[in-house]
């Protein structure tokens, strides 16, 4: 009954975390824009626009179908660029999924050099984005990218906020209004016309989203991505990160010494140990999918680190299974091996967080929440671990008083002894 109790105990426990970690903030999907977007597409006649959910970027669109086979798509992109030179884009793409190759882009150039040679530091141009781009090669201004796109203007709004205005014909065939891949994107670099390399986070990864555009706020799939990125931290947070650590405190001071509660110890820690084993799969499967979602972009050292976080930890599972008798030989040598290897499943786990709170970009509500975690356990090991000691020497005072009385005790018998012989 007492171990039905901790584990269901436990299990709430559990629940209530998992359940307030993922009360976080995701970005709203349906943000108005910025009084100072608003004014900018009122100025054009432009009746919707929105949040776009990272980079701060704001979107606002026009439609009309020109003919049965092509749609007008008037458009307004706007985003902060704080850098001498860089660039903005937004595009759409005609494949089945929205992201960055395929992707016919219309992208603004901010670049000094250009006023060398006219009025103005900034042009735009359209760009077809290809496997090539990629892999390394310039990204150069092509006219011809399959779709007819005129009255493009890219201008500096005051206050380092630029946007790109343009029309599109986007044919019916290749391009659904109701469902369009769309994408967008800021760098920091320029070479000429050639935009170069945007940095590499999620916050530009997740710059894709498919749209409605006859929705009249522009309801978007793309977020659901976002969110599994965050269930994916929670979960990791709670099972490898929480639950864990717990199970190896549990064992090393509540097993022998200095508190020896049997069998509750062996409870708690299989309790703890196999509910963050089963939490950190799950988080681990969600974040195999989201590494198949992103094809072109791959964490490489969050990813392999992962890979070694299941695998120890399946095999620290199976040892409860393979762990030999207490009487066996072999006993000693499973229980270095299993200790050696949970500390160092430990060191994996911390780092491996921190890599996924840097990558996530979740900034100092997600480090800080972690660090605060790690605090609490370190001060219970801490606290537990100087408790330990005390007694340890403690113990080994009273010992060491209790053989110097025992001695002080056999000689004083000793000396009676030999003075009652010498009386007689």
């Amino acid at each position: 009954k007492r171990q039905k109790k901790t584990m269901s105990s436990s299990s709430t426990l559990i629940k209530f975390m998992i359940l307030s970690f993922l009360f976080v903030n995701i970005d709203a999907n349906h943000q108005q824009c910025s009084d100072k977007f608003a004014k900018l597409i009122e100025q054009r006649n432009i009746t919707v626009c929105k949040r776009l959910r990272t980079q701060g970027a704001e979107f606002g669109w026009n439609y009309h179908n020109s003919t049965n086979s092509t749609t007008t798509l008037e458009i307004l992109f706007g985003a902060s660029l704080v850098t001498s030179q860089g660039w903005i884009a937004w595009g759409v793409n005609p494949g089945e999924r929205a992201e960055m190759i395929g992707t016919k882009a219309i992208i603004g150039i901010k670049n000094p050099d250009f006023a060398t040679t006219s009025s103005s530091p900034l042009r735009v141009n359209t760009y077809d984005v290809t496997k090539e781009t990629k892999s390394g090669c310039s990204l150069l201004p092509n006219k011809n990218i399959g779709l007819n796109v005129s009255h493009m203007v890219f201008q500096d709004e005051g206050s380092s906020f630029y946007t790109i205005y343009a029309r599109l014909v986007l044919p019916s065939d290749e391009y659904n209004i109701t469902r369009l891949n769309h994408v967008w994107q800021i760098g920091n670099a320029v070479s000429d016309e050639s935009p170069l390399r945007h940095p590499i986070n999620l916050h530009n990864v997740d710059s894709t989203e498919t749209i409605d555009l006859t929705s009249s706020r522009g309801r978007s799939t793309g977020q659901f991505r976002s969110f599994l990125r965050s269930v994916h931290g929670v979960l990791s947070i709670i099972g490898w990160g929480t639950m864990l650590p717990i199970g190896v405190i549990i064992p090393r001071y509540f097993r022998v010494y200095p508190f020896k509660k049997e069998p509750l110890w062996f409870y708690l820690h299989i309790g703890c140990q196999l509910n963050g084993f089963l939490i950190g799969t799950a988080a681990f499967v969600i974040g195999l999918v989201l590494g198949h979602s992103s094809r072109y972009y791959i964490f490489h050292t969050h990813r392999d680190f992962g890979i070694l976080i299941f695998t120890f930890s399946t095999i620290q599972m199976l040892a409860f299974r393979l762990k030999p008798k207490a009487t066996d030989d072999y006993r000693k040598y499973w229980n270095m091996y299993h200790h050696f290897l949970g500390y160092g499943l430990l060191a994996i786990i911390f780092i491996n967080i921190f890599k996924g709170i840097h990558i996530l970009n979740g900034g100092y509500k997600w480090k800080w929440s972690y660090i605060g975690i790690l605090i609490c356990l370190g001060a219970i090991a801490f606290g537990l671990e100087i408790f330990t000691w005390i007694k340890f020497i403690m113990g080994k005072w009273k010992d060491n008083h209790h053989d110097k009385k025992e001695n002080l005790q056999q000689n004083k018998d000793k000396l009676e002894n030999v003075s009652v012989q010498n009386q007689k």
